[in-house]
Parts: C-alpha cells; structure tokens; sequence
C-alpha cells in the first residue's frame, strides 16, 4: 500500500511534535482538497484520499501514534494493531470520521437528519381599481387560490390516531451512505426524500401531504396613492408551510382603471380645462374638479391654448410618503363654431381694429 511506504506526518505536511489540534487541521485542509466529490475529473484524487486518510486515521489516535512512531516498518505489519480499512465501514474509528466530514460536506455522515420546516410560497394576485378608489383607499376582498394547512391531519400528513414514524432504509438521517473504499459517499434516501421519516398511513383528506388546496377570502388593505402595477405585500397571507413552518406572503398586484377627467402622471394629476375665445383674452375665474371637490382658478388674460397652470396640493397621494402632487390645469382655448349675426358683426369689427397678427415674426411667414 502507497501509504505505508510514506512517512505518515510526510502525507499530513506536518512536522513529526505535531499536536492534535494541528493533525487535525492540516487533514481538514487536505481532505477538502483531495475529496473525489471534489475532483470527479481527477482519477488520482480518489487515491491521494485514502492515503490522507490512512495517515490521519493512525496519527489521530494517540496509541496508534505512539506504536507507528515506535518503528513504522513494525507498525504496518502488526496487522490489527496497525490501520484496518475497516475501521472505515464501521469499526471504532467510524464515528471520528463521520463528525469530521459532517462538517466538512454538510452534516450527510452518520447523523440523525430531522425533517425541516418549509416556509409556504408566495402567491400574487391582481386586483382592479376605479380610479378614484386607487386614489383614497380602499379596503378590498379579493378571492386567493392556494394551499392551507390540512384540518384533519394538522400538516403532519399522517392520518388521525397515527404519525410519520422514522424512515426504515436510512434511520432518520435522511440519507444513505455507499461504502467506496476508505471513504463513504452520501445521498438523499431515496425512501423519504431526505426527510428522515415516512407516513405509514397518509391522511385521507390531503394524501399525506400535510396541506389542501382552498380559495380563501382576505381582506387586502391598499393604501391611498396606488397606481396601475404597484405591488403590495401582506406577510403571512400566502400558501401554508411544510412540516409547521410559517406561511409565504401574499401579493396584490393593483390594476387602476382610467379616469374621465383626470390623466396621471407619477403624482401629479392633468385636467383640460376648456375656456371661450373671451375668457382667454380678457381673464377669468372657472371652477375647476379635483379630487377633493371644485377650486377656483384664475385664468389670466391672454392665455394660450396648451399653457399649464398648477394646483398646488391637489395631485395624488404619495405612496408611502406625506402629502400629495399637484394637479395641472391644462387650458384648452375653445373656437366658436355658431354665431349668432350680432356676434358675427362684432367679431368682424374686432377683426378690423385688432391690429396684432399671430404669424408676424415666424420663420417662413410674410408679414403682408
């Protein structure tokens, strides 16, 4: 064996005064370095292991040190007293290497593996809004598909009078363990899934499951301000856990319905608000419709078709924050399209004594 043609502290790289704790250390090292699981492409990986392994199993018992440092040549061909693989498949020496490795590679050596909790899944939904709900508020019910834990079994998934008893191939450790040598290699038990434990009698309601599928009414709280997309997370409110862990959350997915009258952009609110020829050239106070009920807006003379006027405070609610946009009037100059004669004859006399011309100074236009 290649091992025991070389000097043992040699294997290790450690010096032959060596303590425990430093024997120890340098194998860890080595044996993450060296572990075929880590090299699957490395055919000499396999064998650089078990001589690591060989050299650590014999230094890291104190008797076994002592007779190897006595003479190595003796040590080897003491036969029992010397390093049996077999200490590997169960012998005394097994559980040593089953805590090193459960710490090296997740804890899949020799331990008692129990069935963790699962947190539920999160679940979204939409839910559609008028606009001014979306705006103030609103408390909503909306109908969730999704699982709950199970009334009958209350989620063990065993049915009643009876309990998911420990996996019978791998003990409850969750895994099984293939002997390959020197070393064990581990995986899932393909019995309980790794859970540790089996249902001998599953639940009739939910098939050993541990949970249903429902549709459930909640109440979704949406706060004043939400626009067309915005998400909202209500904690807890989604799918039940496995094995008594907590439920996933769920979130409302709000869909806001255009408006008549307003138009939204972020926070601020647009209006059109629709003026005669005359109060755009002499000046005028209109009522204006905001969210909140009418304003007065004082429309100065001489305005222009498309100019924005702001309504400090009369936007939408911040989502999340104190206070509102704005909302922006937009004027919209409306041409008379009947006239009576007598407005006939007064704007044909305006015409003549008006003496500004729109298009004079424009680039193209002549002023003739």
């Amino acid at each position: 064996m290649a091992t025991a043609q070389r000097d043992l502290y040699e294997v290790l790289g450690v010096k032959k005064t060596a303590t425990q704790d430093e024997i120890k250390k340098a194998y860890r090292k080595l044996a993450r370095k060296y572990h075929p699981d880590a090299n699957p492409n490395d055919p000499k990986a396999e064998e650089r292991f078990k001589e690591i392994s060989t050299a650590y199993e014999t230094l890291s018992d104190p008797e076994k040190r002592r007779q190897y440092d006595a003479g190595p040549t003796r040590f080897f061909g003491q036969g029992s007293g010397g390093f049996d693989p077999r200490s590997f498949q169960g012998g005394q020496g097994f559980g040593d290497f089953a805590d090193l490795f459960g710490n090296l590679f997740g804890g899949a050596f020799g331990r008692r593996r129990e069935a963790q909790p699962e947190k539920g899944r999160d679940v979204t939904v939409s839910v559609t809004l008028s606009f001014e709900d979306a705006l103030k508020g609103v408390t909503t019910k909306i109908s969730v598909p999704k699982t709950a834990q199970c009334s009958t079994c209350g989620g063990s998934g065993a049915a009643p009078g009876t309990a998911p008893k420990t996996c019978p191939v791998c003990q409850g450790r969750g895994v099984t363990t293939q002997n390959q040598g020197f070393f064990a290699l581990s995986q899932p038990c393909p019995r309980c899934g790794g859970n540790g434990t089996v249902v001998e009698h599953p639940c009739p309601t939910c098939g050993g499951q541990g949970v249903t599928q429902v549709r459930k009414k909640d109440a979704a709280p949406l706060p004043a301000g939400v626009k067309d997309g915005t998400k909202i997370r209500l904690k807890g409110k989604g799918e039940a856990g496995l094995r008594g862990g907590p439920p996933g959350d769920l979130y409302v997915v709000t869909r806001v319905e255009d408006s008549p009258v307003f138009e939204r952009r972020g926070n601020d609110l647009v209006i059109d608000v629709p003026v005669t020829f005359a109060e755009a050239a002499l000046g005028a106070t209109v009522a204006v419709p905001t969210p909140d009920g009418k304003v007065a807006l004082k429309i100065p003379a001489g305005v222009q078709d498309g100019r924005m006027l702001r309504i400090a405070g009369h936007g939408a609610p911040r989502l999340g924050e104190a206070g509102k946009g704005d909302l922006m009037a937009r004027i919209r100059v409306v041409t008379p399209s009947r006239l009576t004669a007598e407005e006939r004859a007064l704007l044909e006399k305006f015409q003549k004594i008006h003496r500004e011309n729109p298009r004079e100074g424009l680039p193209g236009w002549s002023t003739a």
